[in-house]
């Protein structure tokens, strides 16, 4: 899973938002490392819905424009525990082992 969609899916854990909240959201949730223009976002959902991890569940329209409110499904809370998961394993490899002894270099 790509870091975005992880982030874009972790800002819904609490419940629906609209795309700039869950830009806002994500941003939050990464310390600042994921910065989302809009577009890209827009893909986002586009596919995580079509994945069926995501789902439209309001439709509102704000100064004119129409705002989408997405939820994560149970599939979408399935997927991203186990991305988590994925990623907790993939550090005990490293956070689990005593720390590598240095090594001194022969002068040549």
């Amino acid at each position: 899973m790509r870091e975005q969609s992880y982030f874009a899916l972790a800002a819904l854990i609490d419940g629906p938002l609209h795309g700039y909240a869950i830009i806002k959201r994500a941003e939050e949730l990464s310390g600042g490392r994921i910065r989302m223009a809009a577009g890209t976002l827009y893909a986002a959902l586009d596919r995580l819905t079509a994945e069926q991890l995501l789902r439209v569940v309001e439709e509102k329209v704000v100064n004119g424009r129409a705002r989408r409110y997405y939820d994560l499904t149970d599939e979408g809370v399935a997927a991203l525990r186990a991305e988590a998961d994925r990623m907790l394993q993939a550090a005990r490899v490293v956070t689990e082992r005593r720390a590598p002894r240095v090594r001194a270099v022969k002068p040549a």
